[in-house]
């Protein structure tokens, strides 16, 4: 049986782009690769922001960020210092939303 070489050429550049096309795609429970990036420098912006900020000092305090969603976790000593972490969290670029899950001891 003789393949075509057009045919052969065409059969396989639809294969080999619907490969690299499905490999790019993100799914509701895997970041694509820019969103992993982008919720990382968020991370370490909100975690950065907390163990400076004077109120709240938290080095106790978990972040972990995906899609934007922020998580806060962990123990502070106040009230206030909770309200605080959310604030700061909130207020930094690409954050859509806090899930403030802090502990006040």
């Amino acid at each position: 049986m003789k393949i075509n070489p057009c045919y052969f050429a065409l059969l396989l550049g639809a294969t080999a782009s619907t490969a690299v096309i499905s490999g790019c795609a993100g799914t509701a429970t895997r970041e694509s690769t820019g969103e992993y990036v982008d919720d990382s420098t968020i991370t370490t912006k909100v975690k950065s922001a907390l163990v400076s900020d004077e109120v709240v000092r938290a080095r106790d305090v978990r972040v972990e960020t995906f899609r934007g969603t922020v998580q806060l976790s962990g123990f502070v000593d106040t009230p206030e210092q909770k309200s605080r972490a959310e604030d700061i969290a909130q207020g930094i670029p690409g954050v859509r939303k806090v899930k403030n899950n802090i502990t006040v001891k």
